[in-house]
């Protein structure tokens, strides 16, 4: 089971295609989190970074994910190795990990965890184009945040 924050009208397995920390542009992406503490942060930030807060209803999904291929990187050692150090991943500079995360999908593996850069959980990014048609993505439930 996994946590993520949405703003309403857009669903829940809703694609990342822009590019963000883990995905490069053109590799399509769901972020999500293992804790919901997690992706309440990781949503705080984000609301935090825009020049005006948004407005819209923002909902958090609990979601039931199957995967069959998933890397597992949340070890920082792991990741110093790849060239994506601590130093480097408080950054706005997502290219190290961008060529991690691409190369992960490229590999043919359908999710990929990875530590947070906003609290101390771990995030799964699932690449939709990996998937196996019978693997399971289904939000059990969502609750609206009001702060």
């Amino acid at each position: 089971m996994v946590f993520r924050h949405m703003f309403a009208g857009f669903p829940p397995e809703r694609e990342n295609t822009s590019g963000a920390r883990w995905n490069p542009p053109e590799t399509p992406a769901i972020y999500a989190s293992l804790e919901r503490t997690t992706a309440m942060a990781e949503a705080d930030y984000y609301i935090g970074i825009q020049p005006r807060r948004p407005r819209a209803q923002r909902l958090m999904y609990r979601i039931s994910v199957n995967l069959s291929s998933v890397l597992d990187l949340s070890d920082w050692g792991v990741l110093s190795s790849l060239g994506v150090d601590e130093v480097i991943f408080a950054t706005a500079d997502y290219s190290a990990s961008q060529n991690v995360g691409g190369a992960v999908e490229w590999l043919g593996h359908d999710g990929l965890l990875i530590p947070s850069a906003r609290a101390k959980g771990t995030n799964l990014v699932i690449f939709p184009n990996q998937r196996k048609a019978d693997h399971l993505f289904e939000a059990l439930d969502s609750e609206e945040i009001t702060r």
